[in-house]
């Protein structure tokens, strides 16, 4: 039986928006074309959780639109987990403007509506806790009650005190970044990336179109992407975590872990929308197995 696989943070609705430039100050530039997405780093891993046939909680404060926007509809076909959703009375939902030009230069603005609330709430014990882009304070808190941390800071990095981040890292078993991030870590740290390992079970670092790479005591694993002909990268990390997260509880090795991750992200970035294009186990399964051979049995 699958372990239940908590995700914390946002829940947002993200509109995907093409310019003709991105407008500097005072200025503005024509719309050529936008698209209403659901979305929010925590909603995407726990939407690609339950289309891959594993067990997703999502724990992330919604607000008034919720249920009218369709997005409440949505997550419970998919049979995510909605028991532990913060509904604030307040506030609406989180929502991301991503703004593109046609030479692929973005501009985001990100409105955090009910997960400003965030900071205010308490948490109850959770199992396997994956901790996505949120607040800081209430990733510290739930990180000292869970029995299995993994932590993806990602870009709301900037926002932590350097005493949240090393309570948080603390607690991680699994620290996700990219090699941006990871680099900020040890700044705000002051831990080279040798002290980082030797704290941390696993620490995985993605590069871009490079793939990524997973370091565990003294192994190193690198991770191919797959190439597909991507339409937009934006929810590549997010599907990249369930995969690897879901196969992870499933007893995988941490290189088919990786794989599998890699491999869900690969249908990610084929449509527009972090939740558009997802796959079923079988159908991740047919495309590992094309790109790097027999997938290993369940442990």
């Amino acid at each position: 039986m699958d372990r239940v696989i908590s995700i914390v943070g946002h829940t947002a609705l993200d509109y995907i928006v093409d310019v003709e430039k991105i407008a500097g100050k005072n200025e503005s530039s024509p719309v050529i074309d936008y698209e209403e997405y659901p979305g929010g780093g925590a909603a995407n891993i726990a939407v690609a959780i339950a289309k891959l046939g594993g067990k997703s909680q999502l724990i992330s404060p919604v607000g008034t639109d919720f249920v009218s926007s369709g997005y409440e509809k949505l997550l419970t076909e998919v049979n995510v987990d909605l028991s532990r959703l913060y509904r604030i009375e307040d506030r609406k939902i989180s929502k991301a403007f991503i703004f593109t030009d046609r030479e692929d230069n973005q501009a985001t603005y990100f409105y955090w509506g009910a997960s400003s609330k965030f900071k205010e709430l308490e948490p109850e014990p959770a199992d396997f806790v994956h901790l996505a882009t949120a607040d800081s304070v209430y990733n510290a808190k739930i990180a000292q009650i869970a029995n299995f941390v993994s932590f993806d800071p990602g870009q709301d990095l900037v926002t932590y005190s350097k005493e949240n981040l090393e309570l948080i890292l603390a607690h991680t078993d699994i620290l996700f970044a990219n090699r941006h991030e990871i680099r900020r870590v040890s700044e705000m740290t002051g831990k080279s990336f040798s002290e980082l390992k030797a704290m941390i079970n696993t620490i995985v670092v993605t590069y871009d179109s490079e793939g990524s790479r997973i370091y565990t005591g003294n192994e190193e694993f690198l991770i191919p992407v797959i190439p597909v002909k991507a339409a937009d990268p934006t929810g590549a990390g997010d599907a990249y975590r369930a995969g690897f997260l879901l196969a992870l509880t499933r007893g995988y090795s941490l290189s088919a872990c990786g794989k599998i991750g890699s491999t869900v992200a690969s249908f990610a970035v084929q449509t527009r929308g972090c939740q558009t294009d997802l796959p079923t186990w079988e159908e991740m399964k047919a495309r590992y197995e094309a790109n790097f051979g027999r997938l290993e049995e369940e442990c």
